[in-house]
């Protein structure tokens, strides 16, 4: 009777010391559902920033390109307009040049034409006659053919004169007629330069306002990636603390089952035991049964005894070993410790990268190289990093951890290189 009612106490403690492991474990799991919950939620947000920061990177680095290009327009319509100032000065001189030789046609002009009607005058005046008496008192043949021919000869002039000055005239009335119309091409072509410059001019501010507009957008963004990373980070702490609690809760609750097992089995072995010695002994036959009996109970209990000695190894063998995550510890390889997937940028020692600090050494006091410097944060300086199987060294900083800037020998390859992500391991 005894005997059933400790058995029936060794399982009551059996089933309370489990029972415990359900209870604990249940509440420790539904705070680890809800933390991995709550970091897929921030990884989705995390991720979506990510593909933010990317497209303004790339509508930043298509508005620099077109910036550029509008550069280059700007400059050479500014050289067009100072070539066609010229061409235009240069033509308002060649027009007052026509102009005055035109003036002056007009004055020979009228010299001619005023000698011309001295000479008609003469002509209608003395009429005929004058020619005839001057041919009358020739003295000879010879000389009376002279001045015929010199009659001739004058009036022949008269008439080439005429004809010379007439087209002296047109061929600069047509000269001024085409220095006019040069001229005038050259101010509507001066004027539709001057519209497009100032178009140029319009597009090359707004191009720079939404190039600082991406620029602010993208700090914000990397503003709110970093937020992002911390709080992943301090919820991947939770969610180990969670499990590592879990764990140990378990431990515990075996622990307890196993120590309550161990009690129960002693109490067991102490009732018989003690019934044994109690019981008394009828004849000797009976006497020397009951001390087979007392021997055997007393193997059986010796034998109990080493049972529960021996089962304590395998019960603390039994508890799981409390370890970290994956994601407490860096994956080990044979390339080096991955750190993370991080965000690659790029950057040259040009004013527009560095600012103030352009041409001159890294923060560590060494000059820059392509191919072996790269900028980030949380690192001590000289560490070794390989990325896409290149080993790069934090010479540099500008940049929070999980955020590699890679040094470049001009502004060119930075601009290609843009902006991606890659594992990255420490190699020392």
């Amino acid at each position: 009777m005894r005997s059933k009612k400790v058995l029936s106490m060794i399982l009551v403690c059996v089933f309370l010391a489990v029972g415990v492991v359900p209870t604990y474990a249940e509440t420790t799991q539904e705070k680890l559902n809800n933390a991995r919950a709550a970091k897929r939620a921030t990884q989705s947000s995390l991720d979506e920033t990510k593909n933010r920061i990317h497209g303004l990177e790339t509508q930043k680095y298509e508005s620099e390109e077109y910036l550029s290009l509008l550069s280059i327009e700007l400059e050479e319509l500014k050289n067009s307009l100072i070539k066609l100032q010229a061409d235009e000065e240069e033509k308002q001189a060649e027009l007052e040049n026509v102009q005055r030789e035109l003036e002056e046609a007009r004055i020979q002009e009228e010299k001619q034409y005023d000698d011309m009607k001295l000479r008609i005058q003469f002509m209608y005046e003395k009429s005929s006659a004058g020619y005839l008496v001057m041919l009358l008192s020739a003295s000879d043949f010879t000389d009376f053919l002279n001045r015929a021919d010199n009659i001739s000869q004058i009036s022949e002039y008269d008439r080439d004169m005429l004809k010379s000055y007439q087209e002296i005239k047109d061929l600069i009335d047509q000269k001024e007629q085409q220095v006019q119309e040069e001229k005038r091409d050259i101010e509507l072509l001066k004027k539709e330069r001057s519209e497009k410059k100032v178009e140029v001019d319009v597009l090359v501010d707004v191009t720079s306002e939404q190039i600082n507009t991406y620029r602010a957008d993208i700090q914000d963004a990397e503003s709110e990636e970093a937020l992002l990373l911390t709080r992943i980070a301090n919820q991947e702490g939770e969610i180990n603390g969670l499990i590592q609690q879990a764990q140990a809760e378990e431990a515990a609750a075996q622990a307890a089952a196993q120590a309550a097992a161990r009690a129960a089995e002693q109490a067991a072995s102490q009732e018989s035991s003690q019934s044994n010695t109690d019981s008394t002994p009828e004849n000797s036959s009976d006497s020397s049964l009951d001390e087979e009996s007392s021997d055997e109970s007393s193997n059986d209990s010796s034998s109990n005894d080493e049972s529960s000695t021996s089962a304590t190894p395998s019960v603390t063998q039994s508890v799981p070993e409390v370890t970290p995550t994956p994601t407490s510890k860096p994956e080990q390889s044979s390339g080096g410790t991955l750190l993370g997937n991080f965000k690659l940028t790029a950057y040259c020692s040009c004013s527009r990268c560095c600012g103030k600090w352009a041409g001159g050494p890294t923060a560590s006091g060494v000059r820059p190289k392509a191919g072996r410097t790269v900028a980030m944060g949380g690192v001590p300086f000289g560490t070794k990093l390989r990325i896409n199987g290149t080993v790069y060294t934090v010479e540099d900083r500008g940049t929070g951890y999980g955020h590699v800037d890679i040094f470049f020998g001009s502004h060119a390859e930075a601009l290609r290189f843009g902006s991606r992500r890659a594992d990255v391991y420490q190699v020392n």
